[in-house]
């Protein structure tokens, strides 16, 4: 239990630091940088809890795909600071507003939280014997198995959503240049290059 406390205090003490420099950091490379040592002690923290299969999907999904996109973007985009803090003072009141609302939320949501008497045993009566079964095999045995319809209409869904992104993406537009690698690869020397006899001393003209 000793071990299990210090993991836990060291794990949430490095994820709130990390959460925080996600935040006041100036580049936003380094933003990106904390934020993917945030997930990976939140992953830490769901270890502790025995969720170990969405401590892997946090790291599988969040830190080598969502952060690692995150930094490509971020990277790419070449984001000048200076023009963004240029306005700043313009928006200042507007996001100590916004922020003051979420506080007021927030603590409001937290001072009036009552647990009902039943919660901890509905909690706990879905939970396997953790020596009988793993976490990711039940898991898997309910989502297969009581929700699999669901499971599929999730990913009918998402395909449906990936396929219109690409058709919105590649439809034909008047006025847009187009890159056609098929006319690209089959193009000649005789389609782009001209043979011109120049004769000593005259030059083009």
């Amino acid at each position: 239990m000793i071990a299990a406390a210090i993991a836990f205090y060291v794990f949430a003490t490095m994820a709130v630091i990390g959460g925080l420099n996600v935040i006041f950091q100036r580049n936003p490379v380094h933003s990106v940088l904390w934020l993917i040592l945030t997930f990976f002690n939140a992953a830490g923290l769901f270890v502790i809890l025995g969720a170990e299969f969405v401590a892997m999907i946090l790291v599988v999904v969040y830190v080598g795909a969502v952060a690692v996109l995150f930094l490509f973007v971020v990277m790419m985009l070449d984001i000048n600071i200076t023009v963004i803090r240029e306005g700043i003072h313009k928006y200042v009141w507007a996001g100590l507003l916004v922020g003051g609302v979420l506080l007021a939320e927030l603590v409001t949501v937290f001072t009036s939280w009552v647990m009902f008497d039943d919660a901890a045993s509905l909690s706990t009566a879905p939970t396997p014997d953790p020596n009988v079964i793993t976490n990711t095999e039940a898991l898997g045995n309910i989502l297969y198995t009581d929700y699999v319809y669901l499971f599929q209409a999730a990913g009918i869904i998402l395909l449906v959503a990936m396929i219109g992104s690409i058709v919105l993406t590649y439809r034909t537009r008047t006025g847009v240049r187009k890159q056609v690698i098929a006319d690209q690869v089959a193009r000649r020397p005789s389609d782009t290059l001209e043979m011109v006899k120049v004769e000593s001393g005259k030059g083009l003209q």
